[in-house]
């Protein structure tokens, strides 16, 4: 039952259909250069952390709330990261670590109430949801570090062609903000 659970959060993240996810993911990761992977890991685990404590807490019918809003509110988290990491990510010698882990926090727990109806609903014929919810959450953070490490690397590759990083991460930070404006106006 663990591997089921575990490929199922795997997929979820890499899953097209969840593009808002990948989005998210490329949105915090993208100004980073390959060796800042440390950091990047340290990112998206915060991430992580914020959306397995919503979807443990809504799979347990403690939090309840509006998918609608939850709905509305996940393309705004998308374009607040990239807004942040398009005007604060390449100053020098400014430490915005802090920030991007308390954003990465908050908006794992908005994404997680994205998507516990559905894993209540996988989760409803088990006696105890903690090993399943622990291996779905593992296999989120393993979907989440593939889209890392194939961003990191795309950015990597466009370095060698003489692109500059800040160029490149420009570039697709403006492209999410757009295309995550459009899904809110949807």
């Amino acid at each position: 039952m663990f591997k089921l659970f575990l490929e199922e959060g795997f997929n979820h993240i890499l899953d097209p259909q969840a593009y808002d996810h990948i989005m998210f993911v490329i949105a915090i990761c993208v100004i980073y250069k390959w060796t800042d992977w440390k950091k990047v890991i340290i990112l998206v685990t915060a991430f992580t952390v914020g959306h397995s404590l919503t979807l443990a807490l809504a799979s347990l019918d403690i939090v309840k709330v509006n998918s609608q809003l939850i709905e509305t509110l996940i393309p705004i988290t998308i374009i607040i990261s990239a807004a942040f990491n398009l005007i604060k990510g390449f100053r020098e010698g400014q430490d915005t670590g802090t920030i991007q882990y308390t954003l990465a926090t908050g908006f794992g727990l908005i994404h997680g109430l994205g998507f516990s109806n559905y894993l209540k609903s996988i989760l409803a014929g088990e006696d105890s949801i903690i090993g399943p919810l622990l291996a779905f959450n593992i296999g989120v953070e393993l979907g989440q570090l593939v889209i890392v490490l194939l961003t990191m690397l795309l950015g990597f590759l466009i370095g060698l062609i003489k692109v500059k990083h800040e160029w490149f991460a420009k570039t697709i930070l403006v492209f999410i903000i757009l295309f995550s404006i459009k899904l809110l106006l949807a």
